[in-house]
């Protein structure tokens, strides 16, 4: 694929399926085999069918989730997502209970991409921060 190509899948999988929450867009993104390495969770299961429930759980705590792409860097097999994730927490997030707080957080995202596809997921949130502005931690 093409250095634009990838960056057209990038974009639109954090505006269709993050933004949107259409997660049945995931079908035509990731690859059937896809493995999310992301840390906190327990090796969800591979395939759209693994990241299907974690975006509607983010979605249904955070309602208003946006993610803006702050830079991208292009390679012929991956991308690397610098991105800012902004809503306000009136769902249960991870088991944090309902807190009506604002969050605002960096993410470092990098996607590998084989044949089109998100083919692995790895990501580092600026996690302290968030706790912080959930109220979890001091």
């Amino acid at each position: 694929m093409s250095l634009q190509a990838n960056a057209q899948l990038i974009e639109r999988y954090f505006e269709e399926v993050w933004n949107q929450g259409r997660v049945d867009v995931l079908d035509e993104l990731l690859t059937s085999d896809y493995r999310n390495h992301s840390p906190g969770l327990a090796d969800p299961p591979p395939g759209p069918e693994g990241l299907k429930p974690i975006v509607l759980m983010m979605r249904e705590a955070i309602p208003d989730l946006h993610y803006t792409i702050e830079d991208l860097v292009l390679a012929p097999d991956r991308v690397a997502a610098y991105v800012r994730m902004t809503g306000t927490q009136t769902g249960s997030f991870f088991g944090i209970a309902p807190s009506s707080k604002a969050i605002d957080v960096r993410q470092m995202q990098i996607e590998w991409i084989r044949d089109g596809k998100i083919s692995q997921h790895w990501r580092i949130t600026e996690d302290l921060k968030l706790m912080r502005q959930l109220g979890v931690i001091l």
